[in-house]
């Protein structure tokens, strides 16, 4: 009897799905995409209702000559790759590709891979969802239509090789705006006071000042506040109003992928590339001993807060039996969605919770751990009883124009929070500001003053985007979706757009610049609301309402008036983007210019192409090392693939040298030194000076301390969130605190 074939999206998926599936089923992987549009071309029949040219991937031909021979000789192929648009967009491509008739095609989806879900998907096959492949079909169209017809403008203005993209080009803009708002800002001084008061039968307390003759305290400089300090000292202080309330905190939903993003951001410090790759793995599956390879988490790309009726079961009777009844709500919580098309899949949850993250820890690697662990609490918390805080306001006259308020907040009852307290960065805005209030203390009662304090403020600039922060504003603003949230950072981070400074997301010369020629020649095209509406376009084609040909020629045909425009303009953005300086070229006596090249600003002759001389922007730094050629002294330059060496007398020397660090290398017969280097994605490593012949590589930085525990002839300089930076032994891991390293003895190099 012929096996049925299982098609999967990735190798990881084989093994979890085989072991459910049993020996009657064949599971193979397409490896994600099989085909898509060429890189070489544009790939698109503008002209014959923009259908795109769909070919074969490089490398994949091989691969579907055998998932073609293994689709012939079974009775049915179930096509079960992720439940998304590229999914859909997969299997639509692998069913043209298997050369079966149709009917012996199925379409199966499982938000989660246990066996429940798989062997009742597989019981319940659909077709090939056609509307939701158009949609994606539209989405690849749009992005490929941006990426090759404006890009080239960035080419022919800045240099080759800068790229512009539909959603990406929009998380710049919003980054550069942001930088904009933080230039343009002007600190304002302005003052608080506070009292330290005493009642009859109180401890000392504090109260702030909040209104003065009925008005919001407006208190702009030192002069002010002192007169009104002075004023206060001579009145009465009287207890007005005593306000006392009961609220509740809620528990956020369980995860999107969205909040998943944020929330693993700001506790764990990953990367939002790196909690995708972690979740993806978490989802496919892990080895738990005896178990097998088990899928942890349903699926992590969601924009749904749905939760199933067998999961919500499940989570009321854990917490029952772990926590106690008065932790459990009446009825099931349920949270709202978007929008019915953001409802295709459930929230991100466990999919069992006989999994207990302790339990299965040491299955876990630390990151795996972690934000399984986060992933587990926040579910488990969203149907717990919400927690209970008394509130109590005491409002304070003194005399009749100033009133002073002391508030403060207790949790009477914890409810979620037994499980998943909320950090500072995802309180809501408004959570009362806690002072020790006083318990014995009455209306109509007079206090003492003990002190006033008055204190210095100065308003504070929006901050910056963190990773966190800008997948909050690009959710809230409806821009892109979640599974291309960590991309759109990747990819203006891989462009050198922006970089990370301390978390902080902050635009380069070269994305403020890219974000000018954008914003000034396609302000439609890439701003919020166009953005926003495009994906709104694509939800339509998925539901039914619109077809792909009329949402895409919407979109091109004033594309295609903008993109002729500026490319009609190139010169006059090239001249536009140049800087006039003061300074005169050593070769013909004319003005030098800024220009941009491949490796940034530089200075050039304005005579050009008659003279080509240029110089860096500024004066290359010099180092305490001598050219082996020629004798003169050697200076840092920046090439494509990071700072090196060059010889001050290019060009007649064009001698050039890696970075030594001055340590010297650790493998054992090698006499060659340590050398800074970048690999191809732009990422800083050092690596033996003698390489081919000697291998040794490092990402982070050797440095000459011995390990103080095993002897290792260097340490390592690395940095995390938690720690800063500190040295770590290769070897035997060990670790000093970098304010500790002058208690060690440092190896001279020579």
């Amino acid at each position: 009897m012929a096996k049925s074939l299982v098609i999967v999206e990735s190798n990881a998926k084989i093994k979890t799905v085989g072991k459910i599936l049993g020996k009657d089923f064949q599971v193979l992987s397409s490896i994600g995409h099989v085909k898509d549009l060429p890189k070489q071309r544009l790939g698109v029949k503008i002209e014959e209702k923009f259908e795109p040219e769909y070919i074969t991937i490089r490398g994949k031909g091989k691969l579907l000559t055998q998932l073609r021979k293994s689709a012939l000789t079974s009775d049915k192929i179930f096509i079960a790759t992720d439940p998304d648009r590229e999914g859909e967009a997969i299997a639509h491509h692998l069913a043209e590709e298997m050369k079966v008739k149709n009917d012996k095609i199925f379409r199966v989806m499982f938000n989660e891979i246990t066996e429940k879900a798989v062997k009742d998907a597989l019981a319940n096959p659909t077709k090939i969802d056609e509307k939701k492949v158009a949609a994606q079909k539209a989405r690849r169209v749009v992005d490929r239509l941006v990426g090759y017809q404006v890009s080239p403008i960035l080419w022919r203005t800045v240099y080759r090789g800068l790229s512009a993209g539909r959603v990406q080009s929009v998380a710049l803009r919003l980054i550069c705006e942001r930088e904009g708002e933080i230039d343009l800002f002007e600190a304002k001084e302005y003052w608080s006071i506070t009292a330290e008061l005493q009642g009859k039968l109180t401890e000392p307390f504090l109260s702030k000042l909040i209104k003065i003759n009925k008005k919001p305290t407006e208190l702009p400089d030192n002069k002010t506040t002192n007169e009104i300090c002075a004023d206060i000292k001579k009145q009465i202080f009287k207890v007005v109003d005593i306000k006392k309330k009961q609220v509740k905190r809620n528990p956020s939903p369980p995860f999107t992928t969205s909040t998943l993003q944020q929330a693993a951001s700001n506790r764990l410090g990953y990367t939002s590339k790196r909690i995708m790759m972690i979740a993806q793995k978490l989802y496919e599956g892990i080895e738990l001993g005896g178990d097998g390879s088990v899928g942890l988490i349903t699926y992590m790309r969601t924009d749904s807060t749905r939760i199933s009726d067998d999961a919500l079961q499940a989570a009321r009777e854990y917490i029952v039996v772990n926590y106690g009844n008065e932790y459990l709500p009446k009825s099931p919580k349920r949270y709202k969605v978007k929008s019915a098309a953001q409802d295709a899949h459930e929230a991100i949850r466990p999919t069992s919770l006989q999994h207990e993250p302790k339990k299965i820890r040491r299955y876990l690697t630390p990151e795996q751990f972690k934000l399984y662990e986060l992933i587990w609490n926040r579910f488990i918390a969203c149907q717990m009883e919400s927690a209970k805080v008394d509130q109590t306001a005491i409002d304070i006259m003194a005399g009749e124009a100033y009133l002073f308020r002391t508030t403060g907040s207790i949790i009477v009852f914890r409810g979620f929070l037994q499980i998943y307290e909320d950090t500072a960065e995802e309180k809501k805005a408004g959570d009362t500001q806690n002072m020790a209030v006083p318990e014995k203390i009455k209306v109509g009662e007079k206090v003492s003053l003990l002190n006033l304090n008055p204190l210095q403020h100065f308003t504070k600039p929006p901050p910056r985007f963190s990773e966190s922060s800008l997948i909050k504003e690009l959710d809230h603003l409806n821009i892109g979706r979640p599974s291309t949230y960590a991309t759109i950072i990747s990819t203006i981070l891989a462009r050198k757009y922006v970089e990370k400074e301390q978390r902080q997301i902050v635009p380069t010369d070269l994305g403020l610049t890219v974000n000018k020629i954008l914003v000034q020649n396609f302000s439609e095209l890439f701003n919020v609301e166009f953005t926003a509406h495009m994906e709104a376009q694509l939800d339509k084609i998925e539901a039914g309402q619109k077809a792909y040909f009329d949402v895409t020629n919407e979109f091109y045909t004033p594309f295609k008036v903008a993109v002729e425009d500026a490319d009609s303009k190139r010169q006059e953005i090239k001249s536009s983007l140049q800087e006039q300086t003061s300074e005169k070229c050593r070769e013909c006596g004319k003005e030098l210019i800024i220009r941009w090249g491949r490796n940034g600003k530089f200075m050039a002759c304005s005579g050009y192409p008659d003279c080509k001389y240029t110089q860096p922007l500024e004066e290359p730094e010099m180092v305490d090392e001598k050219c082996d050629n020629c004798g003169r002294q050697m200076t840092i330059k920046h090439g494509r693939f990071g700072r090196f060496l060059a010889c001050s007398g290019y060009p007649e020397c064009k001698s050039t040298k890696p970075i030594s660090i001055g340590v010297k290398c650790p493998n054992e017969g090698c006499d060659g030194s340590l050398v800074e280097k970048t690999s191809k994605k732009g990422k800083v490593f050092f690596g033996c000076g003698k390489y081919p012949d000697c291998k040794f590589a490092s990402w982070n930085r050797p440095v000459n301390i011995p390990c103080p525990t095993c002897g290792s002839t260097y340490m390592e300089l690395r940095s995390t969130q938690a720690k800063g930076e500190f040295y770590s032994c290769p070897s035997c891991k060990s670790q000093i605190a970098k304010e500790d390293k002058d208690s060690y003895r440092e190896v001279a190099y020579g």
